[in-house]
């Protein structure tokens, strides 16, 4: 017999909900900033940015979290490869951003949670069933609808994404195992450090000084984006995954107003096609894996 699901009041829902929203409006922020800054400094450069001044709100992570107690870790190889990936999944997602509709990016970065599903198995151990393999296999039609490899909308900086999602998922992967020891304080820290570190060999050559309006606008990429992480995570303690799951998606939202008030782009009619496949497919595999998890039967997935 199982134990029953805890239930979660109506208004902590409602307000994790909002939290959620609130997060992904702010990484549409910060990711749009991204974009403005590619136009005229390294990727390379934005990142290191993109973690200096996410290590603020991090800061204020470890404040609220019990001062740096919280930071201890016996898993340092392991910060560092998980640093290493969300580095690449950075660097990539923010190269591939400046040559892409912006809201296109977002949804192609939306074959995140397919990889991670489709990799827990052989990295994880987790068993998947035909239900969400089937859910992963249109998830990607779904991508290769928008990529379109062999004709001329096929291009480098939508590769770019597809391996900035790539990086991210297995970033994740990573992140499940960690997250029986390690504080989420600690893995926001040690991320943005390590991707600072990896950044350090390269930025000499690509360094162009930012004047007083450049640096606010890094402050506002770093804070910004930091803040949404933090929203994120405190969403998850006030709402289950999978009443938060399908709110992820309003991202897409987001961007596409985005990206048509500053720059007047939207995805073309088969951009958008692929961009519903994915949401559909990942919004199936949230619902499944949390169903799964609430029946405790990992032999039906």
């Amino acid at each position: 017999m199982t134990a029953a699901a805890p239930v979660v009041a109506p208004e902590r829902t409602s307000f994790g909900i909002a939290l959620i929203v609130a997060s992904f409006i702010g990484f549409a922020m910060s990711d749009a900033m991204a974009k403005w800054l590619g136009q005229g400094f390294s990727p390379v450069e934005i990142v290191f940015f993109r973690h200096l001044f996410g290590m603020l709100p991090a800061a204020a992570i470890v404040w609220r979290t019990g001062g740096w107690p919280a930071l201890r870790t016996g898993r340092p190889w392991q910060h560092a490869a998980r640093a290493l990936l969300l580095f690449i999944a950075f660097l990539t997602f923010i190269w591939g951003l400046t040559g892409l509709p912006f809201a296109e990016a977002i949804a192609i970065s939306f074959t995140a949670p397919l990889f991670i599903t489709a990799l827990s198995g052989p990295l994880l151990g987790e068993a998947v069933g035909i239900r969400r393999w089937s859910a992963v296999a249109v998830g990607f039609v779904g991508m290769l609808i928008m990529l379109r490899p062999g004709t001329d909308a096929f291009s480098l900086h939508a590769v770019l994404v597809l391996i900035s999602a790539l990086a991210f998922a297995l970033a994740m992967l990573l992140t499940r195992r960690m997250s029986r020891s390690e504080s989420n304080a600690a893995m926001l820290v040690y991320t943005s450090l390590g991707g600072m570190l990896f950044c350090l060999p390269a930025l000499p050559f690509v360094w162009q000084t930012p004047a007083g309006g450049d640096l606010w606008q890094f402050g506002f990429l770093g804070i910004v984006g930091g803040g949404a992480a933090y929203l994120m995570i405190a969403a998850h303690r006030h709402a289950p995954a999978v009443v938060l799951a399908p709110y992820v998606y309003t991202s897409l939202v987001w961007a596409a107003i985005v990206g048509w008030l500053v720059w007047r782009e939207a995805p073309d009619s088969w951009g958008w096609l692929g961009a519903a496949v994915i949401v559909v497919a990942g919004i199936y595999i949230a619902r499944r894996e949390a169903r799964l998890g609430k029946t405790g039967t990992p032999q039906a997935r």
